[in-house]
């Protein structure tokens, strides 16, 4: 089976949107005929093409009961709760499928994105539900924290793989074993594209040794220094931690000792050139970049290694603006700094269509109790999301 990414085009007419929407559903079948094969019973796989249709045609918030009402009344909604809370049906098989059936359709990924989801909460039953603080937006909600691993390529941005961040977890360890997780599910070529880790203060000392370890590359965002971006309950302290040591004697800092990474940035600054980059709406963009070679410190001596703090910041008439906007550390160190903050580009893709498609197809609407509901909710709603992707619709503002 050959499923087929639609290409953007300008704005449609209504009759057009509705066809293009269609369309969504049509991949959408096709999908789950694929990515649905490892559910052992047919009524399974039913069940679930039925819940992705509900996904995509129920007008509004994408409960039980209104997607019930849309697909088939009182006795279809107690049919979908229990096919979501109280089956067992395993739903990492259908999201390594999912993985696979867009890259046969949409070709290879530069890079997997992963990036936090905060999903606001006013009850006290759902799963997962804390007053927490969001380092991504840097402001405290109460609700849960979800992180998610996003498929990337040129033409399609959809989620793959899900985690979601329970009561005394560690923010940084449940970041980190969802994108490990996908990516290994994922395997062949694709466990070695780079991860970018569009989440505040996750590049410190044991995630990068994680990946290292992993044997998957990483660009993963820092913090500014001590207790930036951190707060109570979700990875305080989340990159306090990090200091580097400069490898490159040539630039100044070598042979200081341990510095944070924006007191580094700036002080080679003037050494950086333009970077051209495309926004997410498809508009040119620069940046003003520099990167230079440091190590993190580490107790074991194997674990020390060579890796490439980038700093990035709006490019200004004819130079820099005084703001740092953005800094990461990498493990590509033969990687030109154009080429990795373009890689790191991505988050703001996923960030615009996780507001958008996102919330078309109900990722942050499951409200349930369980933790296996939530997964089997998410996991049927990336794979409606990768049906609207592929149908071109995550482009158009009206879809």
């Amino acid at each position: 089976m050959t499923i087929t990414a639609t290409a953007a085009t300008a704005p449609t007419t209504s009759a057009a949107a509705d066809r293009r929407t269609s369309s969504a559903g049509e991949i959408a079948d096709e999908l789950c005929a694929v990515v649905c094969d490892s559910l052992r019973r047919r009524d399974q796989r039913e069940k679930a093409r039925r819940y992705v249709r509900g996904l995509l045609s129920t007008p509004g918030r994408k409960s039980f009961r209104n997607m019930a009402g849309d697909i088939g009344g009182t006795a279809s909604e107690q049919s979908l709760h229990h096919f979501v809370t109280g089956s067992t049906w395993a739903w990492q098989p259908v999201r390594a499928a999912l993985a696979g059936c867009l890259e046969a359709a949409a070709g290879p990924p530069p890079a997997w994105v992963a990036q936090p989801m905060a999903i606001p909460r006013s009850g006290a039953h759902s799963v997962g539900v804390e007053h927490r603080f969001d380092p991504h937006r840097e402001r405290m909600f109460r609700g849960q924290q979800a992180f998610g691993t996003w498929f990337t390529s040129a033409g399609v941005v959809t989620p793959v793989g899900w985690e979601l961040l329970l009561p005394g977890s560690s923010y940084e360890e449940s970041a980190v074993g969802a994108v490990l997780a996908t990516v290994r599910r994922a395997g062949g070529a694709a466990a070695e594209r780079p991860v970018v880790l569009d989440i505040r203060g996750i590049g410190t000392r044991s995630t990068m040794n994680r990946f290292a370890e992993a044997g998957v590359p990483v660009v993963a965002r820092v913090a500014a220094g001590v207790g930036a971006g951190a707060g109570a309950g979700a990875g305080a302290g989340a990159g306090a931690g990090n200091r580097f040591l400069v490898r490159d004697a040539a630039v100044p800092g070598f042979g200081g000792g341990e510095r944070g990474p924006a007191e580094i940035l700036r002080s080679v600054k003037a050494l950086g050139a333009p970077v051209e980059w495309t926004d997410a709406g498809g508009a040119a963009r620069s940046s003003w970049a520099v990167g230079v070679r440091v190590m993190m410190p580490d107790p074991a001596v194997a674990r020390r290694r060579e890796l490439l703090l980038v700093g990035e910041w709006g490019a200004g008439a004819g130079g820099p603006a005084a703001e740092l906007v953005g800094m990461w550390v990498t493990d590509l160190v033969r990687t030109p700094v154009g080429a990795v903050v373009r890689l790191t580009k991505g988050g703001l893709r996923v960030e615009a269509v996780a507001g958008a498609s996102g919330r078309a197809v109900g990722l942050r609407d499951y409200s349930g109790r369980g933790l296996g509901g939530w997964h089997r909710h998410v996991t049927l709603a990336s794979v409606a999301h990768a049906a609207v992707a592929l149908a071109g619709l995550e482009r158009d503002p009206r879809a």
